[in-house]
């Protein structure tokens, strides 16, 4: 079967991907009263036994900066954090999500890469995920988070975790120095192919220097005309010259920037699908790419998993999740678009 990532001839006329875009699933609530919700919240949780409905329906049907201020009224009328109330009435998978909802997006971003680099052994497929898919804009409110919490900037704390070039690449892609310009220098593109080309396919060992450098630096559009042009030269797609070319943690975050170029929401539409299938579920990534995309592009991760899958995303969701926590997904996830 023919990869998705093959066929370049939209590339230049879809959206900018990295771009935060208002493709979400979650939106302002109208008539939104906060006092109202944290009171809700409040009966729900401390009445006999847990509502677990009214918890659903109102955090997956807020805007993640109305949820904030349902934190602040909640805090104001009983004195304790929403999030510990949460913490201290519900459980596993379920409680998870909730907190997820309940906590400020570029928080979100700092905790999971934080939680990806604690402990033994460092949780390298969550860094790529992250740091390959984030904004400028949203790579610097994660920083800003992580120096918060940790008094640490996260460049300090990646360079003791990860090493070689696949940790030279996750430090590039930490700085957000990402060029944002919308302008496109297609002689530039021209040159950047012809060196990708003479830095993997035609040279005897890969300059995996040339490939940070460019992947890493370049804006979107940018680099979109530079797949075509690399297609041209090479007449194999720059995915399948590094799947070629190099392998293990490198290829796996140089592919992540590769298809984040080509489409943010195709990408995270493979990885939740990769998060259902087979045995065993990773709630973890499931939670983890529903909440943080649900303001973003949700809408547009749905059409491309439909796109590439044949089902609905919430037809494998109500499939192979369950319970509560099943249930706050489908919220999050919005309409069938099985039809």
């Amino acid at each position: 079967m023919a990869s998705p990532w093959d066929d370049l001839s939209l590339l230049l006329d879809s959206p900018d991907s990295l771009s935060v875009t208002n493709r979400g699933t979650i939106k302002d609530k109208a008539g939104f009263n906060p006092g109202e919700d944290a009171a809700a919240l409040r009966k729900a949780i401390e009445g006999i036994g847990t509502t677990e409905k009214t918890l659903i329906d109102i955090l997956t049907q807020r805007s993640s900066a109305q949820r904030q201020q349902i934190c602040k009224a909640y805090k104001d009328a009983t004195g304790k954090a929403l999030v510990d109330a949460l913490e201290g009435d519900t459980h596993g998978h379920f409680e998870d999500i909730l907190v997820a909802l309940v906590t400020p997006p570029a928080h979100f971003d700092m905790q999971e890469i934080k939680k990806a680099m604690k402990g033994a052994g460092t949780k390298e497929s969550t860094l790529i995920e992250i740091l390959a898919s984030r904004s400028n804009h949203q790579i610097k409110a994660l920083s800003d988070a992580y120096l918060q919490e940790t008094g640490r900037a996260l460049t300090y704390d990646l360079k003791s975790e990860v090493g070689g070039d696949f940790g030279e690449t996750l430090l590039t892609l930490a700085e957000g120095k990402r060029d944002e310009s919308k302008n496109v220098d297609a002689a530039k593109a021209k040159a950047d192919a012809k060196a990708l080309y003479e830095a993997g396919e035609k040279k005897w060992g890969t300059d995996e220097s040339k490939f940070i450098e460019i992947l890493c630096r370049r804006s979107v559009p940018q680099l979109r005309q530079t797949l075509l042009e690399y297609k041209n030269l090479s007449k194999k797609t720059l995915q399948q010259s590094i799947e070629s070319e190099m392998s293990g943690d490198l290829e796996k975050v140089l592919v992540a920037i590769v298809k984040c170029v080509q489409s943010v929401p195709g990408y995270m539409a493979e990885l939740l699908h990769k998060s259902m299938k087979g045995v065993g579920t990773n709630e973890a990534r499931l939670t983890r790419i529903m909440v943080s995309r649900s303001e973003i592009d949700l809408m547009d991760i749905k059409a491309e998993y439909k796109k590439l899958f044949g089902r609905s995303l919430y037809s494998d969701i109500e499939s192979d999740t369950s319970g509560d926590y099943g249930k706050t997904l489908l919220g999050i996830c919005g309409a069938d678009d099985k039809a």
